[in-house]
């Protein structure tokens, strides 16, 4: 949400009049005539750009106006602001300026990145980009005596191969790999030329370049990579570093090493490896190194890419070497980092690409696991390491579960309160969520741990979750699954009482109150050994250890005080999106067994819910709905579990807490509770049934002057009619009793309470039924053919086929209402 200021000037933006836009922009024209750029350019440059960028349609600007710009766009001359809001506004503006601004492509760096975003912005196809791409590659093969066109071209190219990989030819490919090479192997080793700022004291001496660094302040033995240390940088060096940014998506993108014969692949990295130390000792230093690389054995052994991998290679296990010293700065701390996540990924990518690099690097990355499991600083890092082991410890025979076991179990328990942490792992989960299934057996054990990132991060990973949660979903841990979800909000609020707690010591009584004398309560409760078995299971790392807990409502009033809490009201928001995700997934793969499971734990905890704002009435609304699919799948569940459905639907107290979920169980009864659906549906059965539901509706129907209004909605009444009339049409000897309950509806209807409480529409609806429902069971037959179908009474045929009973049944049974008046109640 923008402040009211800014959302004024945005609205004001679009709805500027064509003629005044044409007006500012001939002002702005006379004022980019000027050779003195002035504040009254900058401001007015500046809100062209809302103008144009406002819109999610691009504004057409004036021919004149469009050629100013780019004429400012090419001029070296120009301050960075100027070409910055020329190149946003050509960006945001109609008509295209691709085929223009290519037509003359500048050597001068500055400009030609900002013309080149501009032309990757407006492209619309390959041949859009393709005079781009020609100078990029022109400027690569050229050696220009100050070299700064070169540290533009990676970014911009990285780019352009992103959005059009098809782009670069074979040979194209070829160039851009050894050049990669040259600029990421071989760097020079010394500082850049410091700029001194003059003086008496500075003489050439100050002036000469001085060593390079590693992060621990030791001088710097092997080759140049992104984390040597200096006062600054050459041209060379830079361009290393761009390499080293864009070498990930490269390697992506141009993965195919171009060779036919699998044993002269063999082979040649055979030779690779024999004349590797050689070959090393060779490369010492900077650019004249670089063209005699160019005549050496592993050169003319390998292709350029191939070459670039090794290379690659080469320069990541140094960048993991260099990872271990300990820096002297934070920053540099950080980028070591960094590097690590980088480095382990690029190395995933060359060993996918060419497997025998396998057995080199899994050395490497097991004693770097070894060293940062269980720095938990390090906890992104270990994630790309994961995947290494995931996709190559097979081939490797090393056995991975340990690493896993590791990461599923700590990461989640000790780092839920990183966001960074938290989408990456979820990424990783996402990403290898199938081959987890397969080959780590306590990934789908790991739910509860997994879970705490969404209850801590609701908002940031819930559509993540949803393409998640189906594959946690596991027959011997459903059920278990299913009350964790409901008890997402509890476990939000037990870990900002954990934090809290850890932040906070006992004796500090006062920063307690400061959060409120509710938190502070909740508080002194998560530190009570007598709770503490409560709170382990909520915060437990692995399922297993039951479907939850006797003591649930008893956690429920201890985190009562939690339940206004900004966390644990989003938390709360985003179950039922999750539960509709989870039935949805079990109710296709569940068994006999699990239905009857779901079906008793859809009655037990529909009552049995951390009491937040709109959070039950929520959840029991998702219950209702997949209480229907599932009798509807297996309609025995109802005989199945005729005991806690009784004990549940005879309850009238059910009614005013839980009305939505209560009317629908009284649907699904009257619906299927039969003997076409199941043969174990005796008459005994269906009259229990009936006797309850019928004392429930006595119960709430009672006319008495001094009664309270019904608290229920209408919809109820004629549900629980229905209900009795479709149980009273499969046991008729019940039929004279719902049709003289039913005849004493218009006196009920028409009380003082109900008629204060209903509207008149209301009290009609509830007349209508009953009078429909006594016709109806006044033809003991057709009420069974009517209001109990057969179970393929819902297929295309019986509604499509003129010929078949539904239709026939259906226009007899309205002539009989509608037409023949003497069947009418008096």
């Amino acid at each position: 949400m923008y402040a009211a200021a800014t959302e004024s000037l945005i609205k004001q933006a679009r709805e500027i009049k064509e003629e005044e836009l044409q007006r500012f922009c001939g002002r702005i024209c006379k004022l980019l005539q000027s050779k003195d750029v002035s504040g009254e350019t900058v401001d007015s440059l500046q809100r062209l750009h809302l103008i144009v960028s406002a819109t999610k349609f691009a504004r057409e600007l004036p021919s004149d106006l469009m050629m100013k710009l780019q004429t400012v766009l090419r001029s070296s001359s120009c301050p960075e602001q100027l070409l910055i809001l020329s190149s946003s506004i050509i960006r945001e503006s109609f008509p295209s300026s691709v085929h223009s601004l290519c037509s003359d492509l500048s050597q001068e760096s500055r400009t030609f990145s900002y013309v080149a975003s501009v032309v990757l912005f407006q492209a619309g196809n390959k041949e859009d980009v393709n005079p781009l791409c020609h100078h990029l590659l022109k400027s690569l093969e050229s050696r220009l005596s100050d070299g700064l066109i070169s540290k533009h071209t990676l970014p911009i190219l990285s780019k352009m191969i992103t959005v059009y990989p098809e782009i670069l030819t074979d040979d194209q490919v070829n160039l851009v790999s050894r050049k990669l090479v040259d600029w990421l192997r071989y760097a020079s080793m010394q500082q850049g030329a410091s700029m001194s700022s003059g003086g008496f004291f500075s003489g050439p001496r100050t002036r000469q370049p001085a060593p390079l660094m590693e992060v621990d302040g030791v001088v710097t033995g092997d080759f140049f990579t992104v984390l040597c240390v200096g006062q600054s940088y050459t041209e060379d060096q830079w361009m290393n570093m761009y390499t080293f940014s864009m070498i990930k998506s490269w390697l992506l993108t141009y993965d195919a090493d171009g060779t036919t014969n699998a044993e002269s692949a063999l082979l040649k990295r055979a030779q690779v490896i024999q004349s590797q130390h050689q070959d090393d000792r060779s490369e010492v230093d900077s650019s004249v190194m670089s063209m005699v690389s160019a005549t050496s054995s592993s050169s003319r052994l390998l292709s350029p890419k191939e070459r670039l991998r090794e290379k690659a290679f080469e320069y990541c296990q140094r960048l993991i070497e260099q990872s271990d010293r300990k820096a002297l700065k934070r920053m540099d701390t950080e980028l070591q980092k960094a590097c690590i996540i980088e480095s382990v990924s690029i190395i995933d990518i060359i060993c996918g690409e060419d497997p025998s690099y396998v057995y080199r690097a899994f050395p490497c990355i097991k004693a770097l696991y070894s060293r940062l499991n269980g720095d938990y600083a390090y906890a992104r890092a270990l994630l790309p390491i994961a995947q290494f082991y995931l996709n190559h410890s097979e081939m490797a025979a090393v056995d991975s579960e340990a690493v896993f076991c590791q990461l599923l179990s700590h990461c989640p328990t000790e780092q839920f309160n990183e966001p960074m942490l938290a989408f990456e792992f979820v990424q990783f989960c996402l990403l290898n969520s199938s081959v987890l299934q397969e080959r780590v057996a306590n990934y789908r054990q790991s739910f509860p741990n997994l879970l705490k990132f969404l209850a801590w991060n609701s908002s940031g990973l819930i559509a993540e979750f949803m393409e998640l949660l189906p594959s946690l979903v596991a027959p011997d841990t459903a059920i278990e699954l299913l009350h964790t979800i409901l008890d997402l909000p509890c476990l939000a609020a037990a870990l900002d009482l954990q934090q809290r707690s850890a932040c906070y010591q006992a004796s500090d009584r006062t920063t307690w109150d400061q959060q409120g004398a509710k938190v502070a309560a909740s508080l002194d409760a998560f530190r009570q050994p007598s709770f503490r078995g409560l709170f382990l299971y909520i915060l437990r790392p692995e399922a297993g250890t039951g479907d939850t807990i006797d003591r649930l409502k008893r956690l429920h009033e201890i985190l009562a005080d939690m339940a206004e809490s900004p966390r644990v009201i989003q938390c709360a928001q985003v179950v039922p999106v999750l539960l509709h995700v989870y039935f949805n997934t079990v109710t296709q793969k569940a068994d006999e067994k699990m239905m009857n499971q779901l079906l008793l734990v859809l009655l037990e905890r529909s009552s049995l819910l951390y009491n937040i704002k709109t959070f039950n009435a929520e959840v029991q609304k998702v219950f209702s709905t997949h209480l229907l699919a599932l009798c509807k799948r297996h309609p025995p569940l109802i005989v199945d579990q005729s005991r806690e459905i009784l004990d549940f639907a005879g309850s009238p107290a059910n009614i005013y807490c839980k009305e939505d979920f209560y009317t629908h169980v009284v649907w699904v009864i009257g619906e299927f509770l039969s003997v076409s659906y199941d043969p174990r549906c005796t008459v005994e059965l269906i009259t229990s049934f009936f006797e309850n539901l019928e004392a429930v509706l006595f119960e709430i129907t009672q006319v008495r002057q001094s009664a309270n209004p019904p608290s229920f909605s209408p919809r109820l009444i004629t549900v629980l009619m229905t209900t009795l009339a479709k149980l009273a049409t499969r046991s008729q000897d019940l039929i004279p009793r719902v049709s003289l309950f039913l005849s004493k509806m218009r006196t009920f209807a028409r009380s003082g309470p109900v008629m204060a409480c209903y509207s008149e529409e209301d009290t009609e609806e509830i007349i209508t039924r009953a009078h429909e429902l006594i016709n109806l069971l006044k033809l003991p037959n057709v009420a069974q053919f009517v209001l109990a179908p057969s179970a393929g009474g819902d297929g295309p045929r019986w509604h499509r086929d003129t010929n078949s009973s539904l239709p026939q049944a259906m226009r007899a049974v309205s002539d009989l209402l509608h037409r023949h008046s003497s069947f009418l109640p008096t």
